[in-house]
């Protein structure tokens, strides 16, 4: 659907200005959504995946670990595909409101692609370098959004998401280096042509949700407070949306219609995208790619195996 069709069906949660602001911005923030108990059952989960992280000492499919974590100051980055590891976060990703703001921008037919959990630890969080999102998983059409809940307040120096106002509109730029190796970020060449003082930073109470388009140049600094910033991420498309690469972040979930009915054509969006590497045989992570971090050939078979795992076990009815 185009943003013209979404804008005309009646919306369910967000209000008509906030919609409008999407499609003209390419973010949203949305404050104190997520209800204060669900915010609690995310934290809870989330602490029980931190204490597992504990006994694991090098970062795989699954953990993405800081410089320095340990057993007994674990730090990490991410953990990805929250949804395929434990249920609690699937139910938030598909039963919770989450889905029902999305039908609001993507129209009333929702899929969800993916899933991650960037942490933003305490003390020198690192980066997320200024980047777009869809080279990573191209679609047939830009209407794939990433949705992030705050599980705890945010404020200026947490490393709030950074987002370019209007971005989404203009160029796509290229997330390989000079070299022809897939880096995920903008180069500093190509970082002139954009308006970095419009940045907005995005903060909020814990519950609150960013929403960002797949176009939009996004980023976020470190975080060099005594708090951290844990951002529940939760990737959709419109249903007519279909991807033509693999994700680098798979689980039996992507594809599932979480709103609904599947699609019955595709939506071709005529303006091209960047393909990425090819990631049906596993994925570092943006943070190992954006700091061009070298993994041993023990963490790369184990990512191989574990995604392997994922595409060959069977795929829930997405409808």
């Amino acid at each position: 659907m185009t943003p013209e069709q979404v804008l005309k069906i009646p919306p369910r949660v967000l209000a008509q200005s906030q919609r409008e602001s999407y499609f003209e911005n390419g973010y949203l923030l949305v404050e104190r959504i997520v209800a204060p108990q669900l915010v609690r059952a995310m934290l809870e989960v989330t602490a029980q995946w931190v204490e597992r992280s504990r006994a694991v000492e090098k970062s795989d499919a699954i953990f993405d670990l800081e410089p320095g974590h340990g057993p007994d100051n674990p730090r990490l980055r991410r953990l990805s595909s929250p949804v395929e590891h434990d249920e609690r976060y699937w139910k938030f990703a598909s039963e919770s409101l989450i889905p029902d703001i999305v039908a609001d921008l993507v129209g009333p037919d929702v899929k969800f692609h993916h899933s991650k959990l960037n942490f933003k630890w305490a003390e020198g969080g690192e980066e997320v370098k200024w980047h777009q999102d869809i080279q990573y998983w191209p679609h047939t059409n830009y209407s794939p959004l990433t949705v992030g809940t705050y599980l705890h307040d945010v404020g200026s120096d947490q490393g709030p998401l950074g987002v370019i106002p209007g971005s989404h509109k203009g160029e796509l730029f290229d997330e390989y280096n000079d070299k022809g190796q897939w880096v995920g970020c903008l180069s500093e060449r190509d970082l002139r042509k954009v308006p970095l003082d419009t940045a907005q930073y995005l903060m909020g109470p814990a519950g609150s949700i960013t929403i960002h388009n797949c176009r939009t140049i996004h980023g976020s600094r470190p975080n060099l407070s005594g708090l951290g910033r844990p951002l529940l991420l939760n990737v959709y498309s419109a249903a007519d949306a279909f991807t033509y690469t693999a994700n680098p972040l798979p689980s039996r979930f992507e594809g599932t219609i979480v709103r609904g009915r599947r699609a019955r054509y595709a939506h071709h969006d005529p303006r091209p995208c960047q393909v990425p590497p090819d990631w049906s045989g596993g994925y570092t992570s943006l943070f190992a790619l954006q700091q061009e971090e070298a993994w041993d050939e023990t963490q790369i078979a184990a990512v191989a195996a574990q995604t392997r795992d994922i595409r060959e076990a069977d795929m829930p009815a997405a409808s």
